[in-house]
């Protein structure tokens, strides 16, 4: 194993439950029950979706509501996570105990590089990282396998050399077709979409050692 490949939202910082929070405090002033499978499968760890929360609540509620006020509750929990993002348990461990081993690290993600980097800078965890795959460097984000592909390129190395940590379908799935092995790991939103189809599921990033899993993937 030459290098490890993380997802970040989600997987390093805690980003998807306080949205999914807000989303579901909006549905609930108006009566609706916020569809959480369909966000897991369509949205979590994508950007190429089609699925519009707000225009979702106004269709379904038959009301007329005021989109622009919804869309700013939704910016104000953004600016809130940017000011005080949460890392997930493990994750700082788990990246220092990778540099102590001397494996090499990368972000790959379907957010952008201004969030991604943004907030690993505020978290203390940039550093780690030799690159960053963000949704602006592929023509397709999770879960086509572009975002992988082109990190592989970008580190010089084979799909076979990588392990990919991940917390949602779409991200597995993505790393998967990209030929690369795939810890899976759940947070609190995407533990609701079911089994993850990994190569090995965590329940936390601080549920293990990183040398006792990559013993896990010993050829």
């Amino acid at each position: 194993m030459k290098a490890l490949l993380f997802d970040f939202d989600g997987l390093l910082m805690d980003t998807e439950s306080p949205l999914v929070d807000t989303w579901r405090r909006i549905y609930h002033r108006h009566g609706v029950e916020f569809p959480l499978q369909t966000w897991i499968e369509q949205v979590v760890g994508s950007t190429d979706h089609p699925f519009d929360p707000a225009a979702h609540l106004a269709e379904t509620s038959g009301l007329a509501l005021d989109m622009n006020a919804i869309q700013e509750e939704v910016k104000r929990q953004e600016l809130e996570l940017r000011e005080h993002p949460l890392p997930m348990a493990g994750s700082r461990e788990i990246l220092a105990e990778a540099k102590r081993l001397g494996l090499r690290q990368a972000v790959v993600s379907s957010s952008s590089h201004e969030w991604v980097e943004s907030n690993l800078e505020k978290l203390g965890m940039k550093s780690f990282f030799e690159n960053f795959t963000c949704r602006e460097d592929a023509m397709r984000t999770k879960p086509a396998p572009d975002l992988y592909l082109k990190a592989l390129d970008r580190l010089g190395l084979l799909a076979e050399d990588c392990l990919v940590f991940e917390d949602s379908p779409n991200g597995i799935r993505a790393a998967h077709e990209a030929g690369i092995r795939v810890v899976g790991v759940p947070n609190p939103i995407t533990i609701h979409a079911g089994p993850l189809q990994a190569d090995v599921v965590l329940s936390s990033l601080a549920d293990i050692s990183l040398e006792v899993l990559l013993a896990r993937f010993d050829d």
